[in-house]
C-alpha cells in the first residue's frame, strides 16, 4: 500500500510509547487467575475466576490517528496494529462468547412446537452479540493453526475452534451439547474497514445450529458491528443490518432488523423483527435491544399497540443547535444519549435478558463474567491442552498480567515467526494443512464453509505445529 514504510514506522513508534508505561503490581492482586492456582469447587462444579490478574491500561495518551491515517478505506485484517488497540483475548476466544447464553439452545431443544423453538433460537442469535456492548478493544488476530477449546460441564457444552486461514483470516468453530442435544458450528471471516471516524466489522460466514432431537437445522449470519470515534471523542458501538434465521426443515424464517443509531440516537441498540412460516404468514413479532432483552407477542396485538402509539405519540422537535462537537475541522460521531429502557407491550413474553456484568467490568475491558474466565489457565491444564491453544500465547498472557513490555515484544516475535514459517512453506512449495477442520460446503445452504473433522477431544496432539 502507499506509505507502507511510514505506516510501520508509526506502529513501531506507537508500540515504543505503549511499552514501559504500565507497571502493575500483581503481587497485590487477589491472586485469582494466576497460573498454578485452581479456583475452589462446590458440589463438583468448578468455580471460575471473577476478575483478571491486572486492570486494563489507559489508552488516553495514545495517538490513534498516527496509525489509522494510513489505513482509510483499507481492509484492516492485513494491517499490523499496535498492542494499545487490543484486549487480552484471541478472536477465537471472542467467538466462544457466543456460548454465554447457551441455555437458550437447551431451552429450544426442549420446546415441543417449531414456533417456540424459533423464538429461543432467535433469542440466542441476539444474545450472541450482546457481549460486544462497550467492548472497544480489538481481540488479538489468531495465528495460523491457533486453536481454542472450552468445556463447561455446568453449562452443558464443549467447544473447539481453529484459525484455518491467515489471508483471508478465517476462524472455524464447532460446539456440541454434552447431552447430545445440539451441534453449533460455522466459520467466520471478519472483514474490517476503517472509514475515517469509525471501524466497521462485517462478520461474514454462515452460522449453523442443529437441534438433534427435532432433526432441525437453523442458519444465519451476524449483523455488522461499528465502533465510532476511533480518532477522537468517546468510543461507542452499534450493530446494524438484517439477520435472517432459517429453519431448513419447516421453512419457517425469523427476520431480525438491528436498527442503526439514526441521527438523534432514537433507534440505538434496537432490534425488531418477526417469525413467518414458509407461506410468509407472520406468526410472532419480536422487539427489544441487543444490549438488554428481547420480547415477543402475537402480531395482531403488536400492530394494535403500534397503531395506538402512532396516534398518541406527539411530534418530537429537534434543536438545530444540537450539533456534534468538532475537532480539527472534522465532525465527531456524538455519543447518542441513552434512551429509556425497552417499553414492554402488554401481553408480551420475555425471550431473553442479558446477564449482569461484574461490578469491576470497566476495569476489565468491559468483559462479562463469562468472558473473564476464557483465558483462565488452571493447574495441570498445559498437560492436556493442545500446544496451539491460545491460553498458551505469551503476548496475550503478558497483556492480561499487565506486562505491556512483554506483550508487545512477544506479539512482534510471534508475527515474525509466522511470517518466516510462511516463507519457508513458499520455498518448499508446501501448502498449509489444517488439523481439525476441512474446507467444504455448508450442508444446508451450500455456501463455502469449514467443517469439523472430529477427533480433537481424543487429544492426540502429536502433529500440531509449533506456532508459539
Amino acid at each position: 500500500m502507499n506509505g507502507e514504510e511510514e505506516f510501520f514506522d508509526a506502529v513501531t513508534e506507537a508500540n515504543q510509547r505503549v511499552t514501559g508505561v504500565i507497571h502493575v503490581d500483581t503481587s497485590k492482586s487477589n491472586g485469582i487467575g494466576k497460573v498454578g492456582e485452581r479456583p475452589p469447587q462446590e458440589n463438583g462444579i468448578q468455580k471460575h475466576r471473577t476478575s483478571l490478574p491486572a486492570p486494563m491500561f489507559t489508552r488516553s495518551d495514545f495517538s490513534v490517528w498516527s496509525i489509522l491515517k494510513k489505513c482509510i478505506g483499507l481492509e484492516l485484517s492485513k494491517i499490523t496494529m499496535p498492542i494499545a488497540f487490543n484486549e487480552p483475548l484471541s478472536f477465537l476466544q471472542r467467538i466462544t462468547e457466543y456460548m454465554e447464553h447457551v441455555y437458550l439452545i437447551h431451552k429450544a431443544s426442549c420446546q415441543p412446537q417449531p414456533l417456540e423453538r424459533m423464538q429461543s433460537v432467535a433469542a440466542f442469535a441476539v444474545s450472541a452479540v450482546a457481549s460486544q456492548w462497550e467492548r472497544t478493544g480489538k481481540p488479538f488476530n489468531p495465528l495460523l493453526g491457533e486453536t481454542y477449546e472450552l468445556t463447561r460441564e455446568d453449562l452443558g457444552f464443549r467447544f473447539i475452534s481453529e484459525q484455518v486461514s491467515h489471508h483471508p483470516p478465517i476462524s472455524a468453530f464447532y460446539s456440541e451439547g454434552l447431552h447430545q442435544d445440539f451441534l453449533f458450528h460455522g466459520s467466520i471471516y471478519p472483514k474490517l474497514k476503517f472509514w475515517g471516524k469509525s471501524v466497521e466489522a462485517e462478520p461474514r460466514g454462515t452460522i449453523t445450529l442443529e437441534l438433534l432431537k427435532h432433526n432441525e437445522a437453523y442458519t444465519w449470519t451476524n449483523p455488522t458491528c461499528c465502533v465510532h470515534n476511533v480518532i477522537i471523542g468517546k468510543l461507542w458501538i452499534e450493530q446494524y443490518g438484517t439477520v435472517e434465521i432459517v429453519n431448513h426443515r419447516t421453512g419457517d424464517k425469523c427476520v431480525l432488523h438491528f436498527k442503526p443509531c439514526g441521527l438523534f440516537g432514537k433507534e440505538l441498540h434496537k432490534v425488531e423483527g418477526y417469525i413467518q412460516d414458509k407461506n410468509k404468514k407472520k406468526l410472532f413479532m419480536i422487539y427489544g435491544k441487543w444490549t438488554e432483552c428481547l420480547w415477543g407477542l402475537d402480531p395482531a396485538a403488536y400492530e394494535s399497540f403500534k397503531k395506538q402509539e402512532r396516534r398518541t405519540d406527539p411530534l418530537r422537535k429537534t434543536k438545530l443547535d444540537d450539533c456534534p462537537e468538532k475537532a480539527d475541522g472534522d465532525v465527531v460521531d456524538a455519543v447518542p444519549e441513552a434512551q429509556e429502557t425497552v417499553q414492554v407491550i402488554p401481553g408480551s413474553k420475555l425471550l431473553w435478558r442479558v446477564n449482569t456484568r461484574p461490578p469491576n467490568s470497566a476495569q476489565m475491558y468491559n468483559f462479562t463474567s463469562f468472558t473473564v474466565s476464557l483465558n483462565e489457565l488452571e493447574t495441570g491444564m498445559e498437560k492436556i491442552l493442545a500446544p496451539t491453544d491460545c491460553r498458551l500465547r505469551p503476548d496475550i498472557r503478558g497483556m492480561e498480567n499487565g506486562n505491556m513490555d512483554l506483550a508487545s515484544q512477544e506479539k512482534e516475535r510471534l508475527e515474525e515467526k509466522q511470517r518466516e514459517a510462511r516463507r519457508e512453506r513458499a520455498r518448499e512449495e508446501a501448502e498449509w494443512q489444517t488439523r481439525w477442520f476441512h474446507r467444504g460446503s455448508n450442508p444446508y445452504t451450500g455456501t463455502p464453509d469449514w467443517l469439523y473433522v472430529g477427533g480433537y477431544f481424543e487429544r492426540d496432539f502429536s502433529g500440531c505445529p509449533d506456532i508459539y
